[in-house]
């Protein structure tokens, strides 16, 4: 038997905003989308060009409170080719970004930038 990751689900608030985020930021494309109006939520799935693992937004067309991200959730990680070029556009883009960062005693590898929900994304040199 082969076991594989499939997905991370996050729960978006508006998810035209959320969906701008990451295909723009992130450069993630929509692989599929799942409508229920009936049951009033929207899936979108979304991945790199190359495919594989995803992630999936949910959206649920009555919240109207933002979603308390909690002390739990921890994080999405993404590499990059050219971590200072990645972050300079990010931050010229206005996104919230961070310093670069590196565990103690090295240098920095890597940075987060935050979705409009409050989501983190780490964003490491390859």
């Amino acid at each position: 038997m082969t076991n594989k990751m499939l997905h991370t689900c996050i729960r978006v608030q508006n998810l035209d905003k959320s969906m701008a985020f990451y295909t723009k930021a992130l450069n993630l494309k929509e692989t599929r989308r799942k409508d229920f109006p009936e049951h009033q939520f929207t899936l979108v799935y979304l991945a790199f060009e190359d495919g594989g693992y995803e992630l999936e937004l949910t959206y649920n067309y009555d919240k109207a409170e933002p979603y308390e991200i909690g002390d739990g959730y921890g994080h999405i990680a993404i590499g990059v080719d050219d971590l200072k070029a990645s972050h300079a556009a990010h931050e010229a883009e206005g996104y919230n970004v961070t310093k670069l960062m590196g565990l103690p005693g090295t240098d920095p590898t890597y940075y987060f930038i935050k979705d409009p929900d409050g989501y983190k994304t780490e964003v490491i040199q390859n």
